[in-house]
């Protein structure tokens, strides 16, 4: 995994991807000689190091009081990633999945955690309101919410969890209009003492223009804070304000007013800041964060002048956010193609072409799926042997109870 030389001619697009992470110590994602030779590929691999470099830099960013995050678990996955988040003090998370939430309320507790406060930030019908209840009665001290955008959602709701009112931003994938106060406070009424506040993700906003994108986060955050003075004029105050995914954390915590709710704490929700990816990086090259979380892959073809192919296609490699869905860590002249299932052809667009066999790092361009795709990790960590670990909270419980000697569908 040697350096390359520069990027060759190629579209507008690819020497800006490709030369994305030049900065970086390619040692410190060096594998062992002997672990690289009986590693299967694709294999997902995690730098435990890197993870805590990134909880540190989002610290740093947060001026050291971890009490400003809410970070989606949905990106991590790994129960040894989660532990770190504890020991860097975060006690307030967010979940996508009944699996994710499961696997966190026990990480957490085999580390001295029992009373974290978990928003599952994904609309729930039965049954799964009913597995987050037994969640709920499992994990007594903590303390469990869940979304809800309409008066009849509070009465599904179980008596053991509170409730967050989903608004929505403009992403128009959930939630009610910010606009739509009159219903707000409706909820937040209907819910009495159960009511903890408003969650409003601006998941649609990726300006790579950091002007245009700071514009249009503070635009959304102005009527998040109108909606929060709304309420509590309305004396249903709203407890917490949580906004905010990776591509606009810097922008939530530039914004003055998020500093003076009077009574209502404001918190970011960003995940992939734990592995950190090229879309991240591309879209904001300023946050200091590193790729934590790679591909493991060996080149297995070479089908044509200036073409190679590895084995990490998009059964490896998550391919929905576009091409390149992948740059080769160290190698620039090597630009990806657009994947199939088992195959990522790579032009190789200077140099001498890679021999059969020669093995390459993938930062993924979206890594939260690319995690989830896993399902183990070899998990790297300074002064300790690599290891194999499960990536426990990837993919979704059934929900039915197991046949005898079967646990996996618990």
């Amino acid at each position: 995994m040697n350096a390359g030389k520069s990027v060759g001619q190629g579209s507008s697009r690819e020497p800006s991807a490709a030369g994305c992470f030049a900065h970086l110590d390619l040692a410190a994602y060096a594998l062992p000689e002997e672990v690289a030779a009986e590693l299967l590929s694709p294999s997902l691999v995690v730098y435990l190091d890197r993870v805590r470099d990134n909880l540190a830099t989002m610290l740093a960013h947060l001026g050291g009081d971890p009490g400003r995050w809410r970070p989606h678990v949905k990106t991590a996955k790994i129960p040894e990633v989660l532990a770190e988040y504890a020991r860097a003090g975060l006690r307030h998370f967010k979940c996508a999945t009944t699996r994710e939430t499961r696997v966190l309320l026990e990480t957490l507790a085999a580390a001295g955690v029992d009373d974290p406060d978990v928003l599952l930030a994904q609309p729930l019908v039965a049954p799964a309101l009913g597995v987050v209840q037994q969640l709920a009665r499992r994990h007594p001290r903590a303390r469990l919410a869940v979304l809800v955008e309409d008066r009849d959602g509070v009465r599904e709701v179980p008596a053991e969890l509170s409730l967050f009112v989903d608004v929505n931003p403009g992403m128009d994938r959930t939630g009610l209009a910010c606009a739509d106060v009159g219903a707000v406070i409706e909820i937040a009424r209907a819910a009495g003492p159960r009511f903890r506040g408003v969650h409003c993700y601006d998941g649609h906003i990726h300006d790579r223009d950091p002007l245009a994108r700071r514009r249009a986060a503070h635009a959304v955050y102005a009527r998040a804070v109108e909606l929060v003075d709304a309420l509590r004029r309305a004396n249903a105050a709203a407890a917490e304000l949580i906004t905010s995914g990776t591509p606009t954390f810097p922008d939530a915590l530039a914004y003055e007013p998020f500093a003076d709710l009077r009574g209502t704490v404001h918190r970011i929700s960003p995940g992939t800041v734990v592995y950190h990816d090229q879309r991240c990086e591309e879209e904001d090259p300023t946050t200091g964060l590193v790729p934590a979380a790679l591909v493991f892959a060996r080149v297995v073809s070479r089908p044509a002048p200036g073409l190679v192919t590895c084995d990490a296609g998009s059964k490896a490699l998550a391919a929905e956010a576009g091409d390149p869905c992948a740059v080769v860590l160290g190698r620039p002249e090597l630009v990806c193609a657009t994947p199939s299932e088992e195959h990522l052809p790579l032009h190789v667009r200077a140099g001498e072409t890679p021999a059969r066999g020669t093995t390459l790092l993938l930062v993924p361009r979206h890594v939260c799926p690319t995690v989830n795709l896993a399902e183990t990790a070899l998990l790297v960590e300074r002064g300790r042997p690599p290891r194999a670990v499960a990536v426990a909270a990837r993919a979704h419980d059934l929900g039915l109870r197991p046949s005898p000697g079967d646990e996996r569908a618990s």
